[in-house]
């Protein structure tokens, strides 16, 4: 028996998924991963690494959604467990799944936001080791583009003023013609025709979804953690739930199998198994009556067939999976093709910043380890 979608919505301070997720003309793309892959790395630099790579598989391919469920509960892991607020209720989850959660959040987020958001915390404390997303809504100083993720500011504005000045990553912050509370994360559009480097930005607050909505451009993911594999369906954020449900599994039918574009949808969920697959999840589920998870969803697929080693670790074939499913998945309403690419420079993993055509927004000098310039 297939858990029935329900929409929840919740409230988070840094960037809530309801907000995230307001506009639904444009067809969403979500996957589910369990949280116990962490504790199946052998060290705390492998845990963060582990979560850096899915992250990034995340951003490659454009999901809009990131889910992180607990797969084996709480009932033997009270030393290892921590109550949180998930969706206005305070249910108990595992660590795995709260440090799985708070890195996945650091990445997402444009770095010159970070500090207002994430203090420093153990859960963060190998992050630096990590590979940088590079996300096309991390935009540097220079990016001349119309929208931007900003935090609110307790600048002054005039006594009676209706305004609010928003740190955008600029040379100064952005006044929005809307009273909002100190440190929020919001995202802005410029009012165009601007100099970036003016003292009197101007903007609007506009929902998350509105760049992608306009321009095509990828706008990051959000995250939210599940308390067992039933939550990952019936706290859906979507009004109607997902319409498509993807189950991987060595067990499931192949992919050869599925047409190019045959799997439409409007809200599409892939749902990964860790160390002992989806067995586990559902077995350590008392929610759902079934044995065979394969019941749970619409298309139960095995993506990676013929694999030449005995297992294949979630992080694997997250990134293959979704490489696997790319032509096959067919969104009802897609998102434009982004087209504003001059807008925004390319980083190299050099660490330079440069324009698609060659130039750089500012000359940088580097010296080697003879103190000589490059």
């Amino acid at each position: 028996m297939k858990p029935k979608h329900k929409s929840k919505k919740s409230k988070n301070k840094n960037k809530s998924s309801d907000e995230k997720r307001s506009a639904e003309q444009i067809s969403t793309l979500s996957i589910a991963v369990p949280g116990s892959i962490l504790e199946n790395a052998q060290s705390p630099e492998l845990r963060s690494y582990l979560a850096g790579q899915i992250a990034r598989a995340a951003a490659i391919f454009q999901v809009d959604e990131i889910i992180i469920f607990d797969d084996v509960g709480v009932k033997d892991a009270s030393n290892d467990a921590k109550s949180v607020d998930l969706d206005d209720e305070n249910k108990t989850v595992r660590k795995c799944c709260t440090q799985f959660a708070t890195i996945l959040k650091y990445l997402e987020c444009p770095q010159y936001l970070r500090k207002n958001f994430f203090p420093i915390h153990k859960d963060l404390q190998y992050c630096g080791l990590l590979n940088p997303l590079d996300s096309q809504h991390h935009l540097r100083q220079a990016s001349t583009f119309l929208f931007r993720e900003g935090v609110t500011s307790n600048k002054k504005v005039k006594e009676g003023s209706n305004s609010t000045f928003v740190n955008v990553g600029l040379l100064n912050d952005v006044r929005v013609d809307q009273r909002l509370t100190e440190n929020i994360r919001v995202t802005v559009k410029l009012d165009p025709g601007q100099d970036l480097k003016s003292k009197k930005l101007r903007g609007s607050i506009v929902a998350p979804s509105q760049p992608r909505k306009e321009t095509g451009i990828y706008w990051g993911y959000s995250v939210r953690i599940a308390a067992s594999l039933t939550d990952v369906f019936t706290k859906c954020p979507y009004d109607d739930g997902y319409d498509l449900s993807i189950g991987t599994s060595d067990k499931g039918d192949e992919l050869s199998s599925i047409e190019a574009n045959s799997l439409k949808y409007k809200h599409s969920l892939i749902v990964f198994g860790g160390l002992q697959g989806l067995e586990a999840a559902l077995e350590s589920d008392d929610k759902l009556d079934v044995d065979d998870p394969s019941l749970l969803f619409d298309r139960y697929l095995n993506t990676i067939p013929k694999q030449g080693s005995r297992t294949v670790r979630t992080e694997e074939a997250v990134l293959i999976s979704l490489a696997a499913l790319r032509d096959k998945l067919q969104p009802e309403k897609a998102a434009p093709e982004f087209e504003f690419v001059e807008s925004i420079p390319v980083s190299e993993d050099t660490g330079s910043v440069k324009y698609p055509d060659g130039r750089n927004p500012k000359k940088k000098f580097k010296k080697n380890h003879s103190n000589s310039d490059e």
